[in-house]
């Protein structure tokens, strides 16, 4: 059996409540993030017990990432600075997209939101540095190669999604569609996906 690897997606963002496109725009955690973070860090706790040195801690740089390993790990009853990060855990780019709603890309620029639906995965939104799903997975692919149990991540929805499509257990449109909910452990272990 291998080693289990946990997979948080950060806390709730006021803009996560307000559906906008957050992307690489670096929004922190709102008050019910924090609890999220916090709530995650219990079960993680229970769920690891005394291993829990044993384990690699690794999160997205991001503010709102960072914040809930922090949370997490101070819940857990350790140190909450004692973890790494990597760069390729980042959010998927949305580009100039980031910042609206869908709503409001859809009536500042009509048909985007049909355009964007028909082909998910391979749709890149306009601007510098943005990205589609697959530029995503071909981004954070080196990282969950590379990583060995057991361990502990806190990541990006869309990073989640590529999860799932690099494991194969679903397609690269369901991918893209998944809901990655925040208050939630995803159990990568032995090849397969679990939410707990």
């Amino acid at each position: 059996m291998s080693a289990p690897i946990y997979i948080v997606r950060h806390g709730q963002t006021d803009w996560n409540a307000e559906y906008r496109l957050q992307g690489q725009a670096d929004i922190d955690l709102n008050a019910l993030g924090r609890s999220q973070a916090t709530q995650n860090g219990h079960k993680l706790s229970a769920l690891i017990g005394s291993d829990v040195h044993a384990f690699d801690f690794v999160a997205s740089p991001m503010a709102r990432t960072r914040h809930t390993m922090e949370l997490m790990r101070t819940a857990m009853g350790l140190d909450p600075a004692a973890y790494r990060m990597d760069e390729r855990l980042k959010e998927l780019n949305f580009g100039d997209w980031q910042g609206y709603t869908l709503d409001e890309l859809e009536a500042l620029h009509p048909g985007t939101a049909r355009e964007r639906a028909f082909a998910k995965w391979d749709f890149c939104p306009p601007g510098d540095g943005a990205e589609s799903y697959q530029m995503l997975m071909e981004r954070v692919e080196p990282v969950f190669r590379k990583l060995r149990g057991p361990a502990v991540c806190v990541t990006h929805g869309g990073v989640i999604r590529s999860l799932f499509c690099l494991v194969g257990t679903v397609t690269r449109q369901e991918a893209s569609a998944l809901v990655i909910r925040q208050d939630r452990i995803l159990l990568w272990q032995n090849g397969t996906l679990e939410w707990l």
